[in-house]
């Protein structure tokens, strides 16, 4: 491991070698207006939701690296706390990458990036039409880290009212991930792309108790074949196999099978009982895979 002090390199350097590392981060697009009624539109990936109750969003028009210029973003929250976020999803990349040009305060990004402004409910500045979960926000409260290069304007806000296209809704009133094609930003020119085979679920553990990693036999906790996802998955089950359980498996086709196959030594028929859980928990065959590694292992 190389280890880095930030106080050693350059401002720049640590902010890309920060947000190449911590990602991908998801994209606030965030509509602004001023005291004269100049809109604004601008994107920021040092961006998150952080509560519920109330409602909490953050996102960081941070002052420029360069010129410690403040952001038309933050200025315009200063005289009006209101902010609309939008979601950006790939087909907009390239259009939300133009209103990221620092044009002068009196441009107006949604004509220069070509967006539709749409008016909002309950806030002053404009909704994205383009976009299709867009929030209304009140801000209430920014913090500013300090006057330095680079430093962070927290800008905490609170949802007043959500827009989302009812194109993206499943049969249950849910966002479906999988119709939203959502965007994360990476380090330097990197971005990523939340769909197709980039998305997947993850079983939480919820109000369950997984028996933990701890719990596996030492020979299944120090396999070669088996990775860290295939143990979490293990030690995310609730109890172990009962002796009956792994007796039956024994019995079963597919394990005489693998022992005739493998007859010539315990270590082979081990490695190959690995390799077959390791295909088992690909499936999310978990249990299986949990009796196939304590057969060998017992045997």
């Amino acid at each position: 491991m190389k280890t880095i002090d930030p106080s050693e390199i350059s401002y720049s350097h640590l902010h890309r070698m920060l947000l190449t590392a911590i990602a991908p981060r998801p994209i606030a697009f965030v509509s602004t207006i001023n005291s004269n009624g100049q809109p604004n539109l601008s994107p920021f990936s040092c961006f998150n939701v952080f509560g519920v109750n109330p409602s909490t969003l953050v996102f960081s028009p941070s002052r420029s690296g360069r010129e410690n210029r403040l952001k038309d973003t933050y200025l315009n929250v200063k005289e009006i706390p209101e902010v609309v976020i939008n979601t950006v999803t790939y087909s907009m990349v390239q259009q939300v990458n133009l209103a990221s040009t620092e044009y002068p305060r009196s441009v107006n990004e949604f004509l220069k990036a070509g967006f539709t402004p749409v008016a909002s409910e309950m806030v002053k500045p404009f909704r994205v039409k383009e976009s299709p979960v867009q929030l209304e926000c009140k801000v209430r409260q920014v913090i500013e880290t300090s006057d330095r290069p680079g430093s962070a304007n927290l800008v905490i806000c609170e949802v007043l009212l959500m827009h989302v296209s009812e194109e993206l809704l499943d049969f249950k009133g849910e966002i479906d991930p999988r119709k939203l094609d959502l965007i994360g930003r990476m380090g330097t020119d990197y971005y990523v792309h939340a769909a197709g085979k980039a998305l997947f679920t993850v079983e939480k553990p919820k109000q369950k108790t997984g028996i933990g990693v701890d719990s596996l036999p030492e020979e299944v906790r120090m396999s070669g074949v088996l990775t860290g996802n295939d143990l979490g998955k293990l030690g995310n089950t609730e109890i172990l196999p009962s002796a009956p359980e792994v007796e039956e498996v024994k019995k079963s086709a597919v394990f005489k099978k693998l022992s005739v196959e493998n007859q010539v030594s315990q270590e082979r028929l081990v490695e190959a009982a690995h390799k077959l859980a390791h295909e088992l928990i690909a499936r999310n065959e978990v249990r299986e895979a949990l009796r196939i590694l304590l057969a060998v292992s017992r045997s």
